[in-house]
């Protein structure tokens, strides 16, 4: 998905300590409470956003370095969700769905939609592109979910790109209606080990919780992990400290259990986690690098496809030469990986639109911005 803010902001993102817990054993962990900030979105997506990544108090949780949470908007009596290719580098990004359906086309061949329960999970690597749309025709009438991105480590980011959807991810359901479902990466809940076979570079967990009226569930994960808490619906706690809706619950490395409990209402939350990311990193608009001049050059190679395609009124589709790929399931899930020949963002075929051009980058060059000690 893309960011389209008219005026994003560049920002150099350093995950925050490293160092464990400093809750004595047998006690709980601090539980520090990020609020999220409306970003209105323009162009044709025209919606509201809760963004609580990245923001000036933690940039990073594990290498996840950016979570929308969006609806439930109502797409019944419009086009809904209209997204024109836009370009990616150096990141994974995670659609997820509460309600609704979203369209996925990109320049490796994939054309997928996804829907609640599964995962449409696109890496860049070092470039790109993709579109996301409401499906025309019968559609459920809200769309409701969250878009996350992963920082890819500094050694993936020349990868060429790939697609891959799961939709048959690992589950476990509770006797009183408990539910965890894992999108990414493994953890433990009631004995039972859930680990997703989704494609990540960085030790990572990313799962759904949903728990009725006063219900909780304990999960085991790893200690090395930094670990959030965001909270769609319901009242939630997080390790005991009660976390508002749309907000973050955030706790740092050094547990290995962490519990979610539900008050008087029932609870949806999505839990993120992952071992705190060593590398600086700078984002811009769609891209991840590690250097402002790593983003002015993507954006530069972007924008000179988007004069060609412009330009090219008599270009049929598919004229640039991308290759057209064979999906190949396998664990769980299918795949879909070619190299674009010729450009380095290659080509969505089939979206009824031109791609989106990227903004101005600001005529400056940032010092990186780190958390107070």
């Amino acid at each position: 998905m893309s960011n389209l803010e008219t005026r994003p902001r560049e920002e150099v993102c350093a995950a925050g300590s490293h160092a464990p817990s400093s809750g004595t054993p047998g006690t709980s962990p601090r539980v520090e409470i990020l609020d999220h900030r409306q970003v209105p979105l323009g162009g044709t997506r025209a919606m509201d956003v809760r963004r609580t990544l990245p923001q000036r108090a933690r940039s990073l949780v594990g290498a996840w370095c950016f979570l929308d949470h969006y609806g439930p908007d109502d797409v019944s009596a419009s086009d809904g969700m209209q997204v024109p290719p836009h370009p990616h580098t150096g990141l994974q990004t995670v659609s997820w769905l509460f309600e609704g359906e979203i369209l996925h086309r990109d320049s490796v061949g994939s054309l997928q939609t996804v829907r609640p329960g599964e995962l449409n999970l696109m890496t860049a690597g070092r470039g790109i592109s993709h579109s996301e749309e409401s499906p025309a025709g019968l559609r459920p009438p809200l769309l409701h979910g969250v878009q996350l991105w992963v920082a890819l480590p500094g050694d993936r980011l020349g990868d060429e790109p790939f697609f891959e959807h799961h939709g048959d991810l690992p589950l476990w359901s509770g006797p009183r209606g408990e539910r965890v479902q894992v999108l990414v990466g493994s953890l433990s809940v009631g004995g039972v080990e859930l680990r997703s076979t989704a494609t990540v570079f960085t030790p990572l967990v990313g799962a759904q919780v949903d728990l009725p009226a006063g219900a909780s569930v304990q999960v085991e994960v790893d200690p090395r992990f930094e670990h959030a808490l965001l909270v769609d619906t319901g009242d939630a706690s997080f390790e005991g400290v009660l976390v508002p809706v749309a907000s973050l619950g955030y706790v740092e490395p050094g547990c290995s259990t962490v519990t979610v409990s539900a008050g008087e209402r029932p609870v949806r939350a999505v839990l993120i986690g992952g071992e705190p990311f060593a590398e600086e990193i700078v984002m811009w608009w769609n891209f991840v690098g590690r250097s402002h001049d790593d983003v002015a050059a993507a954006r530069a190679d972007w924008m000179a496809q988007v004069e060609v395609a412009q330009g090219d009124e008599a270009g049929a589709p598919g004229a640039s030469g991308a290759e057209v790929p064979v999906p190949v399931p396998g664990d769980g899930g299918t795949r879909y990986a070619a190299g674009a020949t010729g450009r380095r963002f290659g080509e969505v075929v089939g979206y009824d639109g031109g791609p989106l051009p990227a903004p101005v980058l600001p005529d400056i060059r940032l010092v990186p911005r780190r958390r107070p000690v």
